[in-house]
C-alpha cells in the first residue's frame, strides 16, 4: 500500500499540490503536517509510520518534506528498511525499495545538503559583509526610543500585566523581553 505524507512549514502555505501529486502517485492514504521540517517531531509524520506496515511505500512529494538533513533522511530510510517499508520521492524518481533507488537516494541527499550549506554560506558571508560596511540587519525596532523606554518603565512599575503593556503599545511579549533586556543591559 503506498501511503503519502504532505508537509507544509507554516499555516498559511497550501498542501493542494503536494496532496494532487500524492494522489496522483496511487497513495490510498494521505498524512499531513503544518510544521517546519527541523522539527523531528511531526504529528502527521509520526501517525503516518504507525499506520504503515510491513511492504508499504511512504511516499512524498520531495525529500524535503520529509526531513531537511540528510543526516536524519537517512536515519529515517534506515529507520524505514528495518520496518519492511520503501520511500518513493515523486519529484526526485526516487523509490528505494530497489539497490539502484537506495544509490541515487543517497547520491540525491548529499547534494541537497550540499546546496543547503552552499546558501547558508552566501548568506553568512553576504551578513559579514553588510555588517563590516556599517549596516545592521534585521527587522526595525516597533517602537522608537521614548516608547521603548515608557514600555519599560510599565514593565519595572509592575502595575500592569504583561499581556496588558503588550496591548497598550501594540508589541508582542518576546518584543517587550528584549526591550527590558536591552535596558538592563
Amino acid at each position: 500500500m503506498k501511503i503519502g505524507y504532505a508537509r507544509v512549514s507554516t499555516e498559511d502555505q497550501n498542501l493542494s499540490l503536494q496532496g494532487d501529486a500524492l494522489h496522483a502517485a496511487g497513495c490510498e492514504r494521505i498524512f499531513e503536517d503544518r510544521t517546519s521540517g527541523a522539527k523531528s517531531e511531526r504529528q502527521g509524520l509520526s501517525d503516518a509510520l504507525d499506520f504503515m506496515r510491513e511492504g508499504d511505500t511512504l511516499v512524498v512529494w520531495r525529500l524535503d518534506r520529509l526531513s531537511r538533513s540528510l543526516t536524519d533522511l537517512i536515519d529515517m530510510v534506515g529507520q524505514l528498511e528495518s520496518l519492511g517499508i520503501g520511500l518513493q520521492s515523486i519529484h526526485e524518481s526516487i523509490d528505494t525499495s530497489s539497490s539502484t533507488g537506495r544509490l541515487v537516494f543517497h547520491i540525491f541527499g548529499a547534494l541537497a545538503e550540499f546546496e543547503r550549506n552552499l546558501i547558508r554560506e552566501r548568506t553568512q558571508a553576504g551578513l559579514q559583509a553588510a555588517r563590516a560596511r556599517g549596516r545592521v540587519g534585521g527587522r526595525p525596532m516597533a517602537l522608537n526610543s521614548d516608547k521603548q523606554k515608557l514600555a519599560v518603565r510599565l514593565y519595572e512599575e509592575k502595575q500592569h500585566t504583561v499581556q496588558q503593556i503588550c496591548e497598550m503599545m501594540n508589541i508582542s511579549k518576546p518584543t517587550l523581553y528584549r526591550y527590558v533586556e536591552m535596558a538592563r543591559s
